[in-house]
């Protein structure tokens, strides 16, 4: 995921751009991961599990996909639903090959589908707002599930270098392994190149600027409304960017910093340990956007809420009506244990 020489998670002195730094200083900066990283990719995992799993249940058993957003909002579910499942995988060292491709795939699919889906969702809401009667044609969930599918196949597209060079590198002193990509020796420098590029492209320099851009033009058009729950919506629209720029902007920059030392900038060993630490501290600000995702596009959303209100209410009246089922069971066969023909239940 990073631009560096392991997969998301791994040890930062694995890959130092200057290896004539000292070994010890590089490991210092990392001496807490194996105490506070379990715990981090626990708790990113039960978060993102619980809500984007619960954004995929009311969608396809309640509100059912009518529209271009609704089709957005599933996909953007099950990206984050996908890359929640495969923090524990990083957390704990698979010691499968297989598995470890599997989980590479996975993760890498699940980054960039989710940075596009975000991205596509912004558009759908600037072309709902500001082209609203303009957009109706181009809103409809053919062409939803046309830019979903589309999105997806971008995303096995860039993933697949990443699977095919995922190896399991056996450690010499513990003798246990790790899960990384083992580029070859004469084209690695180029490899990790493409790999920061695509990276910070599809992040910093494309999908950033497509949601500043489509929500400042919704924030104008909205300032001249006159509509009672336009304040709220600027609020909403205002978290939504915020939070966007807060989990992602900081790993794309220090992605961008790591570029520089291919480029043999910034290569000194204080800025090489500076940078590692940064992006390790980034990499789990950038995950946690897959917990903060089905807060703000579902949750805060009036239809979505609504229909989560009636599945709440639906299984708290279920809840009860077992409840006083199972209770009036009792008290009948309470009742019925002291006469001489009990009952057949």
């Amino acid at each position: 995921m990073n631009g560096s020489e392991t997969e998301p998670f791994m040890d930062m002195y694995e890959y130092d751009y200057n290896s004539t730094c000292d070994e010890e200083s590089s490991l210092t900066v990392m001496s807490y991961r194996p105490m506070v990283l379990p715990v981090l990719c626990f708790m990113l995992f039960s978060f993102g599990l619980i809500g984007n799993a619960a954004v995929l249940w009311v969608l396809l058993r309640y509100i059912k996909l009518k529209s271009m957003t609704d089709a957005c909002l599933l996909n953007l579910a099950l990206s984050d639903l996908m890359l929640a499942l495969s923090l524990p995988f990083w957390a704990y060292n698979s010691q499968n090959l297989a598995l470890c491709k599997l989980i590479t795939g996975v993760y890498q699919m699940a980054f960039y589908s989710g940075t596009l889906f975000v991205t596509l969702m912004s558009v759908d809401r600037y072309l709902a707002i500001v082209h609203a009667v303009a957009a109706i044609q181009a809103r409809t969930l053919r062409y939803g599930i046309t830019a979903s599918i589309t999105i997806w196949i971008i995303s096995v597209i860039v993933a697949i270098p990443q699977v095919m060079f995922a190896a399991l590198e056996i450690d010499p002193d513990d003798n246990s392994s790790q899960c990384q990509p083992l580029y070859p020796e004469e084209t690695q420098h180029i490899w990790k190149m493409l790999r920061n590029f695509s990276e910070n492209t599809v992040g910093l320099f494309v999908c950033l600027p497509i949601v500043i851009f489509c929500y400042v033009k919704i924030l104008i058009v909205l300032s001249k409304m006159r509509n009672s729950k336009k304040d709220r919506a600027v609020k909403l629209i205002f978290s939504i960017v915020c939070v966007f720029l807060v989990c992602w902007v900081p790993y794309n920059v220090t992605v961008f910093l790591q570029t520089l030392q291919l480029f043999g900038i910034l290569n000194s060993c204080k800025a090489s340990n500076n940078i590692n630490s940064a992006v390790s501290f980034a990499e789990i600000i950038a995950l946690s956007h897959c917990c903060v995702n089905p807060v703000i596009y579902a949750f805060v959303g009036e239809k979505f809420r609504k229909s989560l209100g009636k599945v709440m209410t639906r299984c708290l009246c279920w809840n009860c009506k077992s409840g006083m089922t199972f209770s009036h069971r009792d008290t009948t066969e309470r009742e019925t244990s002291n006469t001489p023909v009990k009952s057949d239940y």
